[in-house]
């Protein structure tokens, strides 16, 4: 296609930095400065603090106007944005100053081609994900640069496009919080028909895990819990530590089938029923669960997982700043009691409605994932010459 042109023979190439965060003459009034982690997934800049005209001059960061067009090309690569004011910037990016030799350019349609290129060059090769380039790399990147008059009829396509895209996202997130209330419906509507309620410390042998002291602890290594392997209604058990545990604490910090295992901190309360026939070890920020009247630890578990959505359960936690559930306080949260059939018939119900709804937010979750592969699409399209 005619109008290809290497970027670093039109533009020179700013780079930014970041003033000493110990000094604190560096940092306040001034001008608004941002790293990669402040841009956020739709390209907007959040920026959180200002950086000082003695801090730019301490420091390798510059101020660069508004409009400029700015890629990350370290920490975040891929992201490339839009200035809305004059700011600085960390040392992981590079903007485009123009020069000269420049010729004219629509600084929306070098975000747009950008965001494509370099989406294109962090998935080098055969899927290989790199992690930065150089600012040489990037001075050897080729551009497209039509005609002005091109470039903004493109430009006003891509954002038609998007327009449309967007309202269609927009539907999608919707539809993903109505599942959000319809699920806290369906719970609030079962244990609403349960009317006896009682401390849950009466039905319950409840437990902390093993205290992890790598000094003290003795014994042989077996695979445990923590708090981040534990998810709400499962386990994710992808990446399982070990501890060492004796011989004699194999039963006390054991879990076994249909243990419910709660979460003393993190998200206190979010907790999961051991289904598997194997046992496995866990550490002191988890309660072990186990019923002493026959009760269904499913019934359980959905309805910590209401009263935590619902706000009820936030009531026991301690702690001012980390909220903790201790197993005092677990034992003084209040819940319904039912036979054992009718909890069966309640988590009967709960699942067949869930699973509908499990079922409708897979297919909405892969309606999100192929808009934005149609967003890459689009963009693919109009800098290869597809887009009419």
């Amino acid at each position: 296609m005619e109008g290809r042109i290497r970027l670093g023979d039109i533009f020179t190439l700013v780079g930014g930095g970041t003033p000493s965060t110990s000094t604190e003459a560096y940092w306040g009034n001034g001008t608004p400065w941002f790293s990669s982690a402040d841009i956020s997934l739709d390209g907007k800049i959040i920026y959180r603090r200002a950086v000082t005209p003695l801090g730019i001059k301490n420091s390798t960061t510059n101020i660069v106007p508004a409009q400029t067009v700015v890629v990350v090309t370290r920490v975040g690569l891929g992201k490339v944005v839009k200035l809305p004011c004059d700011m600085c910037f960390s040392q992981d990016m590079q903007a485009l100053q123009p020069t000269p030799q420049t010729p004219p350019y629509n600084e929306s349609f070098l975000l747009y081609e950008l965001t494509h290129i370099m989406k294109r060059v962090k998935f080098q090769g055969r899927g290989t994900t790199i992690s930065g380039i150089t600012k040489k790399q990037l001075s050897d990147v080729v551009l497209y640069l039509p005609s002005l008059v091109e470039q903004k009829r493109i430009v006003a396509r891509i954002e038609e496009l998007f327009s449309q895209l967007d309202a269609s996202v927009a539907e999608l997130k919707t539809a993903k919080e109505r599942l959000k209330v319809y699920r806290q419906a369906v719970l609030k509507e079962a244990f609403g028909e349960v009317t006896t309620h009682t401390p849950f410390g009466e039905i319950i042998d409840a437990r902390l895990g093993k205290m992890l002291d790598k000094e003290k602890n003795t014994g042989d290594f077996h695979k445990y819990l923590r708090n981040i392997n534990v998810r709400w209604f499962s386990f994710d058990l992808s990446n399982l530590l070990e501890m060492r545990i004796e011989a004699d604490e194999i039963e006390k910090y054991s879990v076994s089938h249909n243990d419910l295992i709660i979460c003393e901190g993190g998200e206190p309360g979010r907790c999961a029923v051991w289904d598997k026939q194997d046992s496995i070890f866990y550490q002191k920020a988890l309660h072990r669960v186990r019923f002493l009247d026959n009760s269904n630890p499913r019934f359980y578990m959905y309805y910590l997982w209401f009263s935590a959505q619902s706000g009820q359960l936030c009531r026991y936690f301690t702690g001012t700043g980390i909220k903790h559930l201790t197993g005092q306080s677990l034992s003084r949260v209040i819940v319904p009691t039912a036979d054992r059939t009718i909890q069966d018939s309640i988590v009967a119900e709960i699942e067949s409605r869930l699973s509908v709804c499990d079922s409708i937010e897979n297919t909405v979750d892969t309606a999100l994932q192929q808009a934005e592969a149609l967003r890459q699409s689009i963009l693919k399209k109009a800098f290869e010459g597809g887009l009419m």
